[in-house]
């Protein structure tokens, strides 16, 4: 495999004393008309060995199950306009500051637990608390992606949700890779991430959580929505 890492990342990590090489794997500009099964194989295929465990990022799950909605196609309604105004904007990401990303969560989980998630979140603030509106939202608000200009084109300009079924989609893809390759499927960004489907045994899936805690596929251009965790040692 040529290994490369994208600028500013490391190709290797350790944790637990254990040390695993992290290989971004670089693809072409990926649409909603794409098959995720296809590109996987395509791309990681030819790169995968026994032992590997394949990471795809979310958002090209979600992409490839057109669940991205260009800015000019969402129109807020008033409820989105109000709440997104309330919401802290952070140079980490947009999240639902936008009433085009407010509007989608309102869609995605409803109305209800929406406006509960956010009179919590406003009590709980004023004690110095932070991060209930997403807690009590659930994970179909904390994973929109809102447009940033760091995001390769179109993507700039789009909002993207959180992908479904992630689990069935991870043990599919385990399913067209060899058979001693797990699947992961992460959302990362710079700050961290989670991991919504795996194959692997809980134990397993939370350590290399860690391992991909720098995200090592990048935040921008780098056009590597998947990647390969290799154990050295």
């Amino acid at each position: 495999m040529a290994a490369e890492a994208n600028p500013g990342k490391q190709l290797e990590s350790e944790f637990g004393g254990i040390s695993y090489l992290r290989v971004p794997i670089k693809t072409r500009l990926i649409g909603p008309d794409d098959d995720l099964i296809e590109l996987v194989t395509t791309f990681a295929g030819p790169e995968l060995v026994s032992g590997d465990v394949l990471f795809v990022t979310e958002k090209i799950v979600a992409i490839t199950q057109g669940r991205a909605y260009p800015m000019e196609s969402i129109h807020p309604r008033g409820l989105a306009i109000r709440l997104s105004r309330h919401v802290t904007k952070t140079p980490n990401g947009i999240g639902l500051g936008l009433p085009e990303t407010m509007e989608m969560a309102l869609r995605e989980c409803g109305v209800p637990r929406i406006l509960f998630a956010a009179a919590v979140a406003a009590i709980t603030k004023f004690f110095g608390r932070k991060g209930d509106f997403y807690r009590l939202a659930g994970p179909q608000a904390r994973g929109i992606d809102g447009p940033t200009a760091g995001t390769i084109p179109p993507y700039n300009s789009q909002v993207v949700l959180a992908p479904l079924h992630p689990q069935k989609v991870a043990l599919t893809l385990k399913s067209i890779v060899p058979s001693a390759v797990d699947v992961l499927i992460v959302d990362l960004n710079d700050l961290g991430g989670n991991i919504l489907g795996s194959t692997l045994d809980a134990k397993t899936t939370r350590g290399l959580e860690r391992v991909l805690q720098d995200n090592p596929l990048g935040q921008g251009h780098e056009s590597t929505p998947m990647g390969i965790i290799r154990t050295l040692s």
